[in-house]
Parts: C-alpha cells; structure tokens; sequence
C-alpha cells in the first residue's frame, strides 16, 4: 500500500509528483528541474515508483514517468478521510472540555 506521507515527506518528490501530473518526463527532465545531482533524483524517483506513485513506460532507451492517477487519487482520499477523523476526534474534545468548564 503506496504511502503518501513518505512520498510528500520530501519538498523533491512533492515536485517531481507535480511535474509528472501534468506530462510525462524522463529522467533527464527531472534532473534538469532541480539543483540536485542525477543519482539523487534516481533514488525520489526509485522511491515513488516503489510507493506506486509514478508509473514507467519504456522507449527506446529512454524511460517516461508519469504520475499514476488512480493510486494517487485513492491514497489523497485516504488521507483526508484520516484527517477528517482525526479533526472530528479533537473537536469533540474541545466541545466536552468547553461544556465542562461552562457548567463548572
């Protein structure tokens, strides 16, 4: 299961997971986005392929990476539906400690 805190975690891959959804790139686009060396960027790309975030197609000998919009948009919804508990959690404490301190 793809982990999108792992593949947001890091201001590149939040990048290159922008670039990638909107065209494919190959590898040498992505390393001319950034002012970080080629094995860097292989090692963000290497790690959202393995996150299931980025897809591949092979030409030639050239790789394309594009963002995978189906598991992206699955993982984004998971994550605002844990937000959304975890919001839901904390103001219904608030709303309790409120009430209490109202009737004390």
């Amino acid at each position: 299961m793809p982990n999108l805190y792992r593949a947001f975690a890091d201001p590149t891959r939040r990048e290159i997971i922008a670039m990638t959804a909107y065209k494919e790139c190959t590898q040498t686009d992505l390393v001319a986005a950034f002012s970080i060396s080629q094995p860097a960027i292989k090692k963000h790309i290497d790690l959202l392929i393995s996150e299931e975030l980025l897809l591949v197609r092979k030409e030639g000998k050239f790789r394309y990476y594009r963002l995978n919009q189906a598991v992206y948009s699955l993982e984004v919804q998971k994550v605002q539906l844990e937000l959304e508990t975890i919001f839901d959690y904390k103001l219904q404490r608030l709303k309790g400690y409120l009430e209490e301190e109202n009737n004390e």
